[in-house]
């Protein structure tokens, strides 16, 4: 019997490598003969670094960087066992939680502080990158971070522009002459579930704008800054990134890595499996056990459960999920992207505060997982894979 554990942290309590270290207690605890797989997991969100960096034996690396508002702090990469692939989180020095949620804070915060990482990991060999976009505070459209790779941005008069979504307007030219070298040895992926485009009423700063504290005007400055660099990339570079699906993620991070950096973007999920070669580690498997912190509707785009059931579902394996909590009225829906049943892993109502202690989270994990298991037994599961 073999079983594959893919399991997305749980947000502020467990990391996906500690759920799936609870999940092969409860296995083992009731099916001892059963081959266990375990493989930390993610969408590209919060916890890709840690995921990856565990599922290949790898390193974190921290270095004094920027925040969005060009304040020293310190931030972390990952970097894969094999020392050629760099996992960075934008939010990890260009996100929102870094800075407090002031008003007009979106027309100055800059991704200039994730260009530091990425000159870090290029200077130690990294020449792979996958990049999750999610969390920023930024509206930048990458020229920050590309400031940071030595572009420069300039106005009609030749002076360098300002950082920020603020100037995006005001730049005239791009000149890529002092950039680093060894960006074209590089390979970028971009990981998000977001599929807005560059600018306009579904873009970077009209839908993400407000969150990051922009009000009604700065928003359509920002837009209008995002469309006029779109008109200046294609003039310069002959890409249209205007309306390409996630160009708007990370507040037009997308766009502009596809822009400058020749980058690719993907599904988190899909990007991190193929990464992982996970069709390969469930093969042969008789059973997925999945999930994630809370299972609702937003499940159902690009998350992990339902990443996992797709890639399940051409091998007729079934797939089980545990969870924090669960919105019952998207059961059917979840249900029917692929998922065999759901277990909230909580035997009782609690207070949140206690819900998302570690240490209590771990045990109804492995307890859940127990339950599961001996159900599995007295009820002669049919484990043969059709």
């Amino acid at each position: 019997m073999k079983i594959v554990i893919a399991v997305d942290s749980f947000k502020g309590c467990l990391s996906s490598s500690s759920i799936a270290k609870a999940v092969e207690e409860g296995i083992f605890n009731t099916l001892p003969e059963c081959e266990v797989i375990k493989v930390p997991i993610a969408d590209g969100g919060e916890g890709t670094v840690e995921a990856l960096v565990d599922a290949t034996q790898g390193k974190k690396i921290t270095l004094p960087v920027h925040n969005p508002l060009m304040q020293p702090i310190h931030a972390g990469y990952g970097m894969t066992g094999d020392g050629r692939t760099a996992i960075i989180e934008m939010s990890a020095a260009s996100g929102l939680n870094l800075i407090p949620l002031k008003p007009g804070n979106i027309m100055n915060t800059t991704t200039y502080g994730t260009g530091e990482m990425i000159a870090d990991a290029i200077k130690r060999g990294c020449r792979n990158f996958i990049i999750g976009v999610g969390g920023s505070a930024t509206n930048d459209a990458g020229t920050g971070m590309m400031q940071a790779l030595g572009v420069r941005f300039t106005d009609d008069t030749g002076k360098e522009v300002e950082k920020g979504g603020k100037s995006l307007s005001a730049i005239r030219h791009i000149d890529t002459q002092n950039q680093l070298p060894e960006l074209q040895d590089c390979t970028f992926h971009i990981a998000t579930d977001v599929t807005n485009p560059f600018y306009g009423p579904q873009g970077a700063a009209c839908i993400f704008g407000p969150q990051k504290g922009g009000d009604e005007e700065q928003i359509k400055i920002l837009d209008r800054g995002m469309k006029h660099l779109a008109g200046l990339i294609f003039e310069t570079t002959g890409k249209d990134i205007s309306y390409l699906p996630g160009s708007g993620a990370g507040g037009g991070m997308g766009g502009g890595c596809v822009a400058f950096l020749q980058a690719t973007i993907s599904s988190g999920i899909e990007l991190i499996m193929d990464y992982l070669r996970f069709d390969e580690l469930i093969q042969g498997a008789d059973l997925l056990i999945t999930g994630e912190g809370r299972m609702d509707r937003q499940t159902l785009f690009g998350k992990v459960p339902v990443g996992i059931a797709r890639a399940a579902a051409s091998r007729h394996i079934p797939v089980i999920a545990i969870t924090g909590q669960v919105d019952t009225t998207a059961d059917k829906a979840l249900r029917e992207a692929g998922l065999s049943a759901i277990f909230p892993i909580h035997p009782a109502p609690i207070s949140l505060e206690k819900a998302m202690q570690p240490d209590y989270a771990y045990r109804n994990i492995r307890r859940t997982v127990e339950q599961i298991c001996y159900m599995l037994h007295l009820c002669h599961y049919p484990f043969v894979n059709k």
